[in-house]
């Protein structure tokens, strides 16, 4: 068997009634990029709110490495190595570029969110927060005012702060989310690359994106588990394209 990473088991979360998460079982193996897709309403992201700890679950286990992490908070599941950037860029916007990564490795100094520490002590980072630039393409952009930096290019230094993090496992929240062809392009191209040696879990609307560098997929409806699969098999699914409003497979393929 291949090695499992992360699984739900029978996981769920209802809300007065309403059953966001339906019974998932979803298992993400080691060095994979693995999409969660679905129509809007489909529960994605209040499963990855499960993931991340940020909800609890109604029932349910997540195990991460084998250890049953539902109880853990979110501080305890980010230690361990499960690390999330959101859909809406979570970065500095006053701050430069360089500096927003050397907040994400000052854990490694054990000075973590220790503002006030002296330029000195935080100077030793530097090289490495270049390294993890060059990484995600943005060299150039070390010394720029990241509120000055176009969508796109934010959205990569948010992926090189997450990579600061030292990340076991990186789950990435719409990543092209409201990006035009050029940025969609680049930041995918950045996904396969930073995969290398990791395991990615995202939420992503364009099948575009997801065809072409994700390993698995899985398809939730009304929160449950619809289908699951390469996107060559998740494609040509009768229910999957049901699902996207009744599309054929070529209408699907290219839904945003």
């Amino acid at each position: 068997m291949t090695d499992v990473i992360l699984e739900t088991r029978a996981l769920t979360k209802e809300f007065k009634g309403f059953t966001a998460v339906n019974d998932v079982n979803l298992a993400v193996q080691r060095g994979h990029i693995h999409a969660l897709i679905g129509p809007n309403g489909a529960g994605k992201t209040t499963c990855f709110n499960l993931l991340t700890k940020f909800l609890v679950p109604t029932s349910g286990k997540i195990l991460f490495n084998g250890k049953d992490i539902t109880d853990a908070r979110p501080a305890q599941i980010a230690r361990m190595g499960i690390i999330r950037s959101f859909q809406i860029s979570a970065v500095f916007p006053h701050l430069t570029v360089l500096q927003n990564v050397r907040i994400g490795l000052q854990r490694e100094l054990g000075t973590s969110f220790h503002f006030w520490r002296s330029e000195k002590s935080l100077s030793r980072l530097d090289d490495r927060a270049m390294e993890l630039l060059a990484e995600v393409d943005l060299t150039e952009f070390a010394d720029t005012v990241t509120v000055d930096m176009p969508y796109g290019r934010k959205r990569a230094l948010e992926i090189a702060t997450t990579l600061a993090m030292k990340p076991e496992l990186m789950l990435l929240d719409e990543p092209t989310q409201g990006m035009g062809h050029e940025d969609v392009h680049r930041v995918t191209e950045l996904i396969k690359k930073v995969s290398a040696g990791r395991t990615i879990l995202m939420v992503e609307h364009n099948m575009n994106v997801v065809s072409g560098i994700c390993d698995k997929i899985t398809v939730l409806q009304r929160g449950a588990l619809l289908a699951e699969g390469s996107y060559a098999e998740v494609s040509t699914n009768a229910q999957v394209m049901e699902a996207y409003m009744g599309t054929t497979s070529t209408e699907l393929e290219g839904a945003h």
